[in-house]
């Protein structure tokens, strides 16, 4: 793997002259959030990690959460005014996104979704989240995302 590689989301930050610093490790879409965290030697509440669902009515969410938590479906659907909302199948991840599973980020997505990221994002100076491609993370503080989209904090884990 290069680590000069750039990805898109890494692009864009540069772009809109926001500090990261990137992270890479070995390739592997089956490696969960908390085996990623342990190889950077990171607490997992501060490595994020990205899901995208859809409400009743139809329009998609993405939901920013740390690794070791689970998204609470009731209070993300209240976090964004729906009735309930779900998961979407791992198919429509790509079409929908431009992002692959183990490789999705909240920057750089094809369309700007609604989204809500876990209020203890805050409780960090950074936090890493997924930077476009499988085996990349990016570091950036919490009070940088928000020049790059449009967000809100909730309490949306279990």
């Amino acid at each position: 793997m290069n680590k000069n590689e750039k990805t898109n989301v890494m692009r864009l930050l540069e772009q809109k002259k926001i500090a990261y610093t990137a992270h890479t490790y070995t390739e592997d879409p089956s490696t969960s959030g908390e085996e990623i965290a342990k190889i950077l030697g990171e607490d997992p509440k501060r490595v994020f990690k990205t899901l995208v669902t859809r409400g009743k009515t139809g329009a998609n969410y993405v939901f920013v959460v740390p690794v070791d938590s689970e998204l609470d479906l009731k209070k993300a659907a209240k976090a964004v005014g729906e009735k309930s909302i779900e998961m979407i199948k791992q198919k429509e991840l790509l079409p929908l996104t431009g992002y692959i599973h183990g490789g999705c980020s909240p920057v750089g997505m094809k369309k700007q979704f609604a989204t809500v990221i876990h209020e203890t994002a805050m409780n960090f100076d950074t936090i890493f989240f997924s930077a476009g491609k499988v085996g990349y993370q990016v570091e950036i503080a919490p009070s940088d995302i928000g020049k790059v989209i449009r967000y809100e904090l909730g309490d949306i884990i279990v």
